[in-house]
């Protein structure tokens, strides 16, 4: 016979981390991540206005994009909106992102300005 199988059926939100091997890359990133002091990112978030998506999320889904190799073979992932897919539809963004899913626009404006500034900080 068959395994049960419903689509129907009631699908509480999973724990992502149950399903990321524990020698992952993406806990190398999201250990390394959280390392850096919040002084690097507050420079570049001086606040006032709509809360931000966490500056140390955006990052490590942009190292995560920037590293990962797909099918064995070297891709990465550059543009923006494939990040955003990609924090919709793998579930090791979705991890990284604890669920959360900024749009191609809040990840490039991110990349393009944000973190210009907290690598030009982090050179000083």
């Amino acid at each position: 016979m068959y395994k049960e199988y419903s689509m129907d059926q009631l699908a509480l939100p999973m724990d992502l981390q149950e399903d990321i091997p524990q020698n992952h890359i993406v806990r190398v990133i999201n250990e390394a991540v959280d390392r850096l002091p919040m002084k690097l990112f507050t420079k570049a978030y001086p606040g006032g206005g709509r809360d931000s998506y966490h500056p140390k999320m955006l990052t490590k889904i942009i190292i995560y994009a920037y590293a990962q190799r797909i099918y064995a073979y070297a891709q990465r992932i550059y543009s923006s909106r494939q990040i955003a897919k990609a924090v919709c539809e793998n579930i090791m963004f979705m991890w990284l992102a604890a669920r959360q899913r900024p749009d191609f626009r809040t990840i490039n404006r991110f990349r393009s300005e944000r973190m210009k500034d907290v690598l030009d900080s982090a050179d000083a």
